[in-house]
């Protein structure tokens, strides 16, 4: 099963920016989709991203036009830059990433839109 490590949460403003980046290691199958998830609390968990190997992406409604991912060749790493965010953003995000064996999720990264 792969390992993923999600980094590049913090505090940030209201308007401002952050990356996250989410590294794969150890999957013995090819990935075939890279996704960025979040949870607040007392919320259920939902899919914010989502980029296939072949570079196909889908958004949530919520962050279209102000969040992208995207990830380097080898699909080893997913990146999410989120700007003019939002204190709605605020959440912990989580890294998916699926192959055709299963799937696996990252420990999650802490965002907090506060001003």
């Amino acid at each position: 099963q792969v390992r993923l490590v999600e980094s590049g949460g913090g505090l940030v403003q209201p308007g401002g920016s952050l990356r996250l980046s989410c590294e794969a290691s150890g999957s013995r199958f090819s990935i075939n989709s890279m996704g960025w998830h979040r949870q607040a609390p007392g919320k259920e968990r939902e899919l914010v991203a989502l980029i296939t190997s072949i570079g196909v992406t889908n958004y949530a409604d919520s962050v279209k036009g102000r969040f992208t991912i995207s990830r380097d060749g080898a699909m080893n790493t997913a990146y999410l830059q989120m700007n003019s965010l939002k204190p709605e953003d605020t959440a912990v995000y989580y890294c998916r990433a699926a192959s055709e064996r299963g799937a696996a999720w990252g420990q999650g990264t802490q965002v907090t839109v506060s001003s």
